[in-house]
């Protein structure tokens, strides 16, 4: 049961800054993407306990500590003195923290041999889709730092870590878990990770996943979903966190003498921030557990932790907006997927998230569409969202195509002139062909791309110029290879482009070879004209080539998205090759041509 059920409040969630373990000698990632670490990337660790024995096969050969989390709460200068051993629990820690009770008969208990919510059957990958190294896939995940250029790169590495794939043999499958759940949050979709953590049956979890589920269900504003794990938290994790969430979980069974206990304990111990405290006790008192009302001023708080997002939407105290802005971007895909959000902050969030691939474009209108029927939207927003219904109401094709531009030049910033394609994508889709919509309607063909309208986008193959804009979204793009394709089409394509050292025409070809739509001849000529090395080796390139060689699916996603952190002109074009051409021959031609297609509007 969540905390919004038990209390009905409204709130979202905020991230935490989760400190990322070392790699192997030699880095995994592209160029430009961390250095090599010195020491051996850390094992993955046994099941903890309360399991008395892990499930078969879910420990992996060689266990270690697991890799540190940064704490979630504000912390004073004081150094915390580790306990000595054998201290002994005081009055009400036991209560507060006590046992933990599993009603589920031993045929209905989940194994550690598969993890994950989707199945081919409901769109997931196949179970081998990450092949057989599991250490490997767990380092490049945690090496991964989720901000990735591409949105169509995030839906399908959304998909791959949904899936329900097999554990392989070198790694605790609760570790995996985590780690896939952690990757996901870093990536903004605080939901699919919580769907990740809710996998494994919490008495099996591992330390790295208790520690990932605490950061989790504050970013799903769910301070509730943590009480199954306070137990090995206070074992295994932040002592202090814990104690906090387990006062509140005690407040929440009724019990407010232990939980008073426990945050009076926090609170001596000086290692906690006051205002942390003061927000566990605003949910104490939210309980009727607490036996005071709690003012909370962000006064001197100058950044935003999980904890303090997580608690204060939960309680639905308002996050300064100096505070928001100054928070890493992920957090706005935390923020607009908490329906209990006020509606005003899940807007102002959901063109990033819309731009990034956390929102689908139904999503993102449907969203406009609650805000703008609330009492007296916000201007901007009444506006924005006259202008979208115009462009799928409007009683001529002309009127509605010039209702879209509006949207699209609108945005004050690249993210937002995309999230605006995004969102018209099903209005651009309906457009009729004839419609008189200038020489060159490659945000047209761009927003219906931005949705996988690729059949309606090639309807309009016959009404654009070769080497035009839109001619090159639909080059790559659409199902089919078009007609004509040559080294001379794309270097009339070159003639015309305005981008940075002609990054789109270099995007243009090293989409074309990768889907395999020019022969070796014409592709060696345009790179020679575009003098752009397509074929250039290193570490991260074999590695790609080599999962599509083993075809194995995820993996070839997860190393597309470590080959697109960042923005779209930070990325190589050769990247862009070998991704396109590693997504073809495991079996995803449909997202390779989404990728490339997406690279030629937002550059």
């Amino acid at each position: 049961m969540t905390l919004s059920l038990v209390l009905g409040l409204s709130g979202t969630a905020m991230a935490a800054a989760l400190v990322l373990p070392a790699l192997a000698q030699e880095s995994l990632l592209p160029e430009g993407f961390g250095n090599p670490a010195e020491t051996p990337a850390p094992k993955s660790s046994p099941t903890p306990s309360p399991t008395p024995t892990p499930a078969p096969g879910a420990t992996p050969k060689n266990g270690a500590t697991p890799p540190p989390v940064a704490p979630t709460l504000g912390t004073t200068t004081t150094t915390a003195a580790p306990a000595e051993e054998g201290e002994e629990t005081e009055e009400g820690e036991e209560v507060a923290s006590g046992g933990l009770k599993y009603d589920l008969p031993p045929g209905a208990r989940r194994l550690l041999t598969r993890i994950g919510p989707l199945t081919p059957e409901t769109g997931g990958l196949a179970p081998d889709a990450f092949g057989v190294r599991g250490q490997y896939a767990a380092a490049i995940m945690r090496k991964t730092n989720g901000q990735l250029a591409s949105r169509w790169g995030q839906i399908l590495l959304r998909r791959a870590l949904a899936s329900a794939i097999d554990t392989p043999d070198t790694i605790n499958g609760a570790d995996l878990a985590a780690d896939r759940a952690s990757l996901l949050l870093r990536m903004g979709e605080s939901t699919t990770a919580r769907r990740i953590v809710q996998s494994v049956d919490y008495d099996r979890a591992s330390p790295r996943l208790v520690a990932a589920a605490q950061q989790t269900y504050l970013a799903n504003a769910d301070p509730a979903g943590m009480c199954p794990y306070v137990p090995a938290g206070l074992a295994h994790g932040d002592e202090q966190a814990w104690r906090l969430s387990a006062a509140i979980c005690s407040g929440l069974s009724g019990e407010a003498g232990p939980a008073g206990w426990a945050i009076g304990r926090v609170r001596s111990s000086g290692k906690i921030s006051n205002f942390d405290i003061l927000l566990a006790e605003r949910v104490l008192g939210a309980t009727g557990a607490g036996r005071r009302s709690t003012t909370i001023e962000w006064t001197n708080i100058d950044r935003l932790t999980s904890w303090r997002f997580g608690m204060a939407t939960a309680t639905a105290i308002p996050v300064p907006e100096t505070l928001r802005a100054s928070a890493p971007s992920y957090m706005k895909g935390w923020t607009v997927l908490a329906p209990m959000t006020d509606m005003a902050n899940r807007v102002a969030a959901a063109p990033e998230a819309a731009a990034r691939g956390v929102l689908s474009s139904e999503a993102y209108v449907s969203l406009l569409s609650a805000a703008a029927s609330e009492e007296e939207p916000a201007e901007a927003l009444a506006a924005q969202t006259e202008q979208l219904r115009g462009a799928f109401r409007l009683a001529t094709g002309v009127n509605r195509y010039a209702a879209m531009e509006r949207m699209w030049s609108a945005g004050g910033t690249p993210n937002q002139s995309y999230a605006a394609m995004v969102a018209t994508a099903r209005a651009a889709a309906a457009l009729p062909p004839s419609t008189e919509v200038g020489d060159d309607p490659w945000q047209l063909l761009g927003s219906m791309l931005a949705a996988g309208y690729d059949e309606n986008a090639i309807a309009w193959v016959p009404t654009v110029s070769v080497g035009s804009r839109a001619w090159g979204v639909l080059a790559v793009g659409s199902p089919r290879p078009l007609t004509g394709m040559s080294a001379g089409a794309v270097g009339q394509f070159a003639g015309d482009d305005d981008s940075a050292d002609a990054l789109r025409s270099k995007f243009l070809l090293a989409g074309l070879a990768g889907l395999g739509r020019l022969d070796a001849g014409a592709v060696a000529s345009a790179a020679s004209d575009l003098e752009v090395d397509l074929g250039k080796q290193t570490r991260w390139s074999r590695a790609i080539l080599a999962a599509a060689e083993r075809r194995e699916p995820g993996m070839v996603a997860l190393l597309a998205a470590a080959g697109m952190q960042g923005e779209w002109s930070k990325v190589p074009p050769y990247h862009l090759y070998y991704i396109v051409r590693a997504l073809r021959e495991v079996g995803l031609p449909s997202e390779a041509r989404m990728i490339a297609a997406e690279a030629l509007v937002r550059v």
